[in-house]
């Protein structure tokens, strides 16, 4: 079999080793600030100790990796989930599955930018009808696999936000990913659809879909909010991590090193208060690290350092703590399709992937995931498209050595019109009708000419023509209903002033106040 195989390796033993042991000593003697009472019960109870009057608190190396051993132990268990888990960006995997190159890898689509690029070229604020256009648009593309939010909808409140789009999401595509929730609230209303998917809590359990996350702020803190919507999942039995988004230069050190040994304390954390919350949690780790532009002090979320340390992060969790996973992938800081997305996408899918990544995400976005442009979309589907054909490779065997079609077609002859060409063509040569493979004049003959305008007209038609509806008439009430009552419950509450919702990382947009 002609097909990619291996893993290209970053870190050896050692490494991975002082990066555990750095993570060890910097939970131990520095600790998070998690300023959060229940939580800081959970893991006094656990061991840790709690400073509160500074609200910080200290984890013992034994605490910690008695975690780590319970979640390699439970990555073992017979009748573990044995399937990805959409969450976040990508999936996530709670079970053991051998390290390999996953040519099946997953790509999502998601990530709550507050801005779109429009099919006319206009960059503006996302509507509700631009995120129902998104989620039709990434349904119809076949290397999508999964779709979270791609765009945010800035018409909706803020607070409901959440909610709403979530119903959006089922009501228009049957392959949901990981979404967001801002507040517990939010996490019950999503639930509560979610069952309704499934059809049981139970059910949910069995295959669960529709999960948000708690995310640490570098460096070494978990906001009050965030340690709440962990705490609800966890409490709900469903699977949550900790994730983190360590910068380095701003929020950890200046060195790669450092950026992942931030991370990697912080969501180690994470799993000590899940387990702390529930013996039997579902839990597990993730780092997202990244390196500011100093130009700027941006977060890139693509370039010529990043790509590796995030396939770094990526061989560390699945090799070292053997929880395997995707990442972050399809990432760009342009802010227009062009050459540079076009760069830093391709590269950015397929460094990780080759690294062990089970999936990346997220794709569509432009301007250092702050703009979603439904283009660009297209454009990393066809991206995503040529790199798992790259990775398939092709086959070597008795029929595709075509010893006996060779004897026939003999010296001089040709292959055009012969059966063995026609039986396997489709398999192994593939094309895209968005390149370009022409000679001058045919190209400058065409009424829609380049990559970019090419994805615009596909984008176009698919949204024409496109119309998903994957629920039944009574699953689709019964969300609509879920909806209802929380615009009825947040109607009736009023606004708490120095109550702040989560700073949603992956598009850099602050919710409201409330």
């Amino acid at each position: 079999m002609g097909t990619a195989r291996g893993l290209i390796r970053l870190l050896d033993q050692d490494e991975m080793g002082l990066l555990h042991q750095g993570a060890l000593r910097i939970l131990e003697e520095v600790g998070m600030a998690i300023p959060h009472a229940a939580a800081q019960e959970y893991l006094g109870g656990a061991g840790c100790r709690v400073d509160r009057a500074a609200q910080r608190v200290r984890f013992p190396a034994g605490v910690v990796q008695g975690a780590l051993d319970r979640m390699r132990q439970d990555f073992t268990l017979e009748g573990r989930l044995g399937g990805p888990v959409p969450m976040r960006y990508t999936t996530n995997y709670f079970t053991t599955i051998p390290q390999r190159l996953h040519h099946d890898f997953t790509a999502n689509a998601g990530g709550f930018p507050p801005f779109i690029l429009d099919l006319e070229g206009r960059r503006r604020p996302a509507t509700l009808e631009d995120v129902r256009d998104a989620i039709r648009l990434a349904d119809a593309l076949e290397n999508v696999d999964l779709i979270g939010l791609p765009c945010s909808a800035q018409d909706v409140p803020g607070q409901l936000r959440p909610i709403e789009m979530t119903a959006e999401l089922v009501k228009l595509t049957s392959k949901p990913g990981g979404i967001e929730a801002w507040t517990p609230r939010d996490v019950a209303y999503i639930t509560e659809m979610a069952v309704v998917i499934r059809g049981s809590e139970a059910e949910l359990r069995q295959r669960p879909f529709l999960i948000g996350y708690g995310e640490a702020r570098s460096p070494l803190c978990v906001d009050p909010n965030m340690t709440d919507v962990f705490i609800e999942y966890v409490k709900r039995g469903l699977p949550q991590t900790l994730d983190t988004m360590p910068c380095a230069g701003t929020s950890a050190p200046v060195t790669a090193a450092g950026a992942l040994v931030v991370g990697l304390a912080e969501t180690l954390s994470g799993l000590v208060l899940g387990y702390a919350i529930d013996p039997h949690a579902m839990v597990a780790l993730d780092i997202c690290p990244g390196l500011m532009d100093p130009r700027t002090l941006l977060f890139p979320y693509s370039g010529a350092d990043r790509i590796p340390l995030i396939a770094a992060a990526t061989q560390l969790l699945s090799e070292y703590y053997h929880r395997p996973g995707g990442c972050h992938g399809g990432k760009t800081d342009a802010c227009v399709p062009g050459a540079q997305a076009g760069i830093e996408k391709a590269l950015s899918v397929i460094f990780p992937i080759l690294c062990g990544a089970t999936g990346i995400g997220t794709l569509g976005h432009v301007e250092n995931a702050v703009t979603f442009s439904p283009v660009q979309l297209v454009i990393d589907d066809l991206i995503v498209g040529y790199i798992k054909r790259m990775l398939r490779g092709f086959e070597v065997t008795p029929e595709t050595l075509a010893l006996d079609v060779i004897a026939e077609v003999g010296p001089g002859g040709s292959y055009l019109e012969h059966e063995h060409t026609v039986r396997n063509l489709r398999r192994d040569i593939w094309v895209s009708d968005l390149l370009e493979r022409m000679p001058w004049a045919t190209w400058d003959a065409q009424e829609v000419k380049g990559l970019e305008e090419k994805a615009r007209s596909r984008a176009r038609r698919i949204l024409r023509e496109h119309s998903p509806a994957p629920l039944d008439d009574a699953q689709v009430r019964e969300i609509d209903r879920i909806v209802a009552a929380a615009r009825r419950e947040l109607a009736s509450v009023s606004p708490t002033p120095h109550c702040r919702l989560p700073l949603d990382r992956d598009s850099a947009s602050l919710a409201p106040e409330g």
